[in-house]
């Protein structure tokens, strides 16, 4: 599957191994950016998609800077409709308590392409019994 991207920068996103799930994407920035402990910003990539319809982009935290550095997205994972044309900015927030500089070009994210489906939402008086039913958060034990 192919899918359209421009990128001000000219650097195409690549996958860094045969068996990766996502592509890196890259700061773009004028200057270094230093994100405070606890600060968060959204930092831009130059990046521009044309998600398949029926698909969705997924903005996710690499895993690097977050156990290294505390650096993490705001949302978990970010959503692309496949209607946006804007440019991607990723929410980083440093979860650490040690500035961290972000420099143009520095990997700060991945993507991950998904297939999506739309429901007809339907109001209903009741649901189908589960053996789980109303169970919430922990309700299995440890």
């Amino acid at each position: 599957m192919e899918m359209k991207i421009i990128s001000r920068s000219g650097a195409v996103p690549a996958y860094e191994t045969t068996g990766a799930a996502g592509f890196d994407i890259r700061a773009w920035l004028d200057a270094p950016l230093t994100l405070k402990a606890g600060q968060r910003a959204l930092v831009p990539t130059g990046l521009f998609f044309e998600v398949p319809e029926g698909y969705e982009a997924e903005v996710r935290a690499r895993s690097g800077l977050a156990i290294k550095h505390g650096i993490g997205l705001v949302n978990g994972i970010g959503t692309i409709d496949s209607d946006y044309r804007g440019e991607v900015k990723v929410p980083l927030i440093n979860w650490s308590d040690e500035d961290f500089i972000i420099h143009s070009g520095e990997r700060i994210a991945q993507v991950v392409i998904q297939k999506v489906e739309q429901v007809d939402l339907v109001l209903a008086d009741s649901l189908s019994d589960t053996e789980r039913g109303n169970g919430g958060f922990g309700h299995t034990g440890v």
